[in-house]
């Protein structure tokens, strides 16, 4: 039987696909897990979902994500790092690091809805595409997340709702995270827009608390905002929070990691381009400092 220990390198991947498909059903069978959490309690997983909604921009590269080598490349350099917990991905990004061997040890949450595509008119759409609650679990997966995007505008919400809250159901049937990742949005000028201030994000976090039928494994995702005590104080619920789209100066984005990781609901970062796509390209460095704001340890 293939194992995980038989680590493909990325020019053999498509090969593997074509010739071995099953090797992703062994691997996932195979594959070393670990504790959802260690003993700090605290998490750092690399963000690695974008793509499959369309999102390949960082900062002024509209196509940074294009490249699937380069990525995973950029992945595994991530993944290798101490302190570094694991990923989120939707399958096939999660299938290519399993076979070369990047999972073993790692915390692996499923993407689940990727169908608003950004830009699209559908964008509010968020339909589950990705990762089903059975996939998941039969695979050994950790976790599932969801991004809910909740706009007063756009009677299509109410399906986003009533999918997530299935989803939360579900996940936590099969005993494992429900990752919802909530926003209230507003379309303004044909582009969708996050509501990024205090109370807008305060308002979102009791709509995705009170999703499904149980709360038991719920965890949530959410962005870095101003008077962020105040906004924590919303929830019990066991917190992760984004990177986002990285803007400002790297230095300036530790520091707030740094300030919100002092609340005690914040339980660690669910970070992508910021990490995978430094400005100095030094995805190994930009890792060991979010790992240790995290964990409180440099390597």
């Amino acid at each position: 039987m293939t194992t995980t220990s038989s680590r493909a390198g990325i020019a053999e991947l498509t090969e593997i696909r074509v010739r071995e498909p099953g090797r992703i059903t062994e691997g996932w069978a195979a594959r070393r897990r670990r504790e959802l959490v260690g003993e700090d309690g605290r998490l750092l997983i690399v963000a690695a979902d974008h793509p499959a909604r369309g999102a390949l921009g960082v900062r002024d590269d509209r196509h940074a994500m294009a490249s699937r080598s380069n990525l995973l490349e950029r992945l595994a350099t991530a993944l290798s790092r101490p302190g570094v917990d694991g990923v989120l991905g939707t399958p096939d990004i999660l299938d290519d690091l399993l076979l070369m061997g990047a999972l073993d040890d790692k915390v692996a949450i499923g993407s689940m809805n990727r169908g608003g595509l950004q830009g699209s008119v559908f964008e509010l759409d968020d339909r589950f595409t990705a990762y089903t609650a059975e996939e998941i679990a039969s695979s050994g997966l950790d976790g599932g997340k969801m991004l809910t995007r909740i706009c007063y505008g756009d009677p299509g919400t109410v399906a986003t709702l009533e999918a997530s809250a299935r989803a939360v159901t579900d996940l936590a049937e099969q005993g494992v995270m429900a990752m919802v990742e909530p926003f209230l949005s507003v379309r303004q000028d044909g582009r969708v827009r996050n509501l990024l201030d205090p109370d807008s994000t305060i308002t979102s976090i009791h709509i995705a608390a009170g999703l499904g039928a149980t709360s038991r494994h719920t965890w949530l995702k959410l962005p870095v905002v101003d008077e962020l005590e105040r906004v924590m104080d919303a929830t019990t619920l066991p917190t992760l929070l984004l990177g986002g789209d990285p803007s400002g100066h790297p230095d300036e984005t530790y520091a707030a990691w740094g300030r919100a990781l002092d609340l005690p609901a914040v339980r660690g970062l669910v970070v992508g381009r910021a990490l995978l796509f430094p400005p100095d390209g030094d995805v190994a460095a930009a890792v060991d400092i979010a790992a240790g704001l995290v964990h409180g340890t440099r390597p």
